[in-house]
C-alpha cells in the first residue's frame, strides 16, 4: 500500500513564551502543500518484524531513529497482532527545511497502518499516538487550513483556501537548528490575530503578518532575506519564511508570468 506525504507551510508565527516542560506555546497557521514524499508498506517476510529503507534525498541518522520506525513500534505496543511491514520511503521533502516533512511521514504511516491492517483507530486517537511522535503530527492527521497552538498541536480548521493564487516554495540549501533559533528568539509584547488576519485579501498580508524567527534567522544568514526580497521582486504578493527555517514561499497571483533566479544551491519547485 503506497501513500504521499506531503508538507505544509506556516502562515505567520509567533512564539508566546517557554513552558514548565521545555516546549513553547506557539500560535501559527499550517497550511498544507502538494511537494510529497512516497510511502509504501508491504507485509514484511515471515518472523521480521519491521524493515526500512530510503531513496530520494539524503535522511539523518539510522533507520531505528526515524519516525516511521517509531511510528509502527508505537501502534506495536497497543496492537500486538500488527503484522511485521517492510517500509520504503522515497524522500522527495528537503529535511531540516522548516516545512514538516519527517512529521508528515510519521502521520502518514500511522494512518496507512491502520487502514492497512484494519485496526479501527478513530480520528481523535490517531492524533493522539501522532502527538507522541511529534509537536506537528497532529496536523498532518487532519491535513487541511487549521490554526494551530499550544505546541502546534491544538488545532482548529479554518476556512482559508489559497487554490486561487500559485506558490513556490524555496529551499536555500541551508540547515537551521531549531534549538538554536528558539534560543535566539527576543521576547516580545506584540500579538497578531492571525486567524482575523487571514480573513483579510492576501494582498494586504505584507508587513502585518511575521514569523517571530526570520529576524534572527535572516541576521545570521542575509542570503536568506535576500531570497525573500527576491520573491518580492517578483511579483509575490506575500512571501515569508515558513517555521524556524530556512525554507520561504512566496504567493503569486494564479496568472501571473514570473521569472525567478536564485542561487544555484537552491531548490524550488511550484506547490
Amino acid at each position: 500500500m503506497v501513500s504521499f506525504p506531503n508538507c505544509k507551510i506556516n502562515i505567520g508565527l509567533q512564539v508566546i513564551g517557554r513552558r514548565p516542560d521545555g516546549f513553547h506555546d506557539l500560535e501559527t497557521i499550517f497550511y498544507p502543500i502538494v511537494l510529497k514524499d512516497v510511502l509504501e508498506i508491504i507485509d514484511a517476510p515471515q518472523n521480521q518484524t519491521v524493515s526500512f529503507s530510503t531513496s530520494g534525498l539524503k535522511i539523518d541518522g539510522n533507520s531505528d531513529s526515524n519516525l516511521c520506525v517509531k511510528a509502527y513500534h508505537l501502534l506495536k505496543k497497543d496492537y500486538p497482532q500488527l503484522a511485521g511491514v517492510s517500509m520504503h520511503l522515497h524522500k522527495l521533502i528537503p529535511t531540516g527545511a522548516g516545512v514538516g516533512g519527517g512529521s508528515a511521514d510519521a502521520a502518514f504511516t500511522l494512518q496507512l497502518l491502520n487502514t492497512k491492517y484494519a485496526l479501527g483507530i478513530d480520528l481523535p486517537k490517531l492524533q493522539k499516538y501522532a502527538l507522541e511522535l511529534g509537536s506537528d503530527c497532529p496536523f498532518f492527521i487532519i491535513n487541511k487550513p487549521c490554526f494551530a497552538s499550544g505546541r502546534g498541536e491544538i488545532l482548529e480548521e479554518l476556512a482559508l483556501n489559497l487554490s486561487g493564487y500559485k506558490i513556490v516554495f524555496v529551499h536555500p540549501g541551508i540547515h537551521i537548528n531549531t534549538g538554536w533559533a528558539f534560543s535566539m528568539l527576543k521576547k516580545t509584547n506584540s500579538h497578531q490575530d492571525l486567524k482575523a488576519l487571514t480573513t483579510k485579501p492576501v494582498t494586504e498580508w505584507r508587513g502585518q503578518i511575521n514569523n517571530d524567527f526570520e529576524a534572527p534567522v535572516f541576521k545570521a544568514h542575509p542570503e536568506i532575506n535576500l531570497i525573500k526580497e527576491t520573491l518580492y521582486n517578483s511579483g509575490a504578493l506575500y512571501a515569508a519564511m515558513t517555521g524556524s527555517g530556512s525554507s520561504l514561499y512566496g504567493i503569486f497571483e494564479k496568472n501571473s508570468v514570473v521569472e525567478l533566479n536564485f542561487p544555484p544551491q537552491c531548490f524550488y519547485k511550484w506547490v
